[in-house]
């Protein structure tokens, strides 16, 4: 398969794949919030982009292309603004509580009390 056999909505297609794999990558790995936050964003940029290639594939075939998909992705965009939004003042705050960006305790674990 060449660069020029790929028609712009299997680009957009494979980009938002890659997107999807490497925000996947960042919010598995990274310990850091901040982050994961953005390894988030970035896989949610990586579905709408995949989500408007469905939406454009339609179109190629001659038809109109499909509204439904592309009103996912702007209400998606407007959800997702908000979603990073409140994760951020989240995170603002731990930090002004902890000191710490991570959930991750430092402390020694409690000796359990038992039998």
């Amino acid at each position: 398969m060449s660069a020029q056999s790929l028609d712009p909505a299997t680009l957009f297609g494979l980009c938002g794949a890659a997107l999807v794999g490497i925000g996947l990558f960042v919010v598995i790995t990274h310990p850091g919030l901040l982050r994961r936050i953005v390894g988030f964003n970035i896989l949610g940029s990586g579905i709408f982009l995949v989500f408007g290639a469905v939406a454009r594939r339609g179109a190629g075939a001659g038809f109109d292309g499909d509204p439904v998909p592309q009103a996912m992705v702007i209400t998606g965009i407007v959800v997702a603004f908000s979603a990073t939004a409140l994760a951020v003042a989240l995170l603002q705050r731990l930090f002004d509580l902890t000191g710490r960006e991570t959930l991750e305790t430092e402390q020694e674990p409690l000796p359990r009390s038992g039998p």
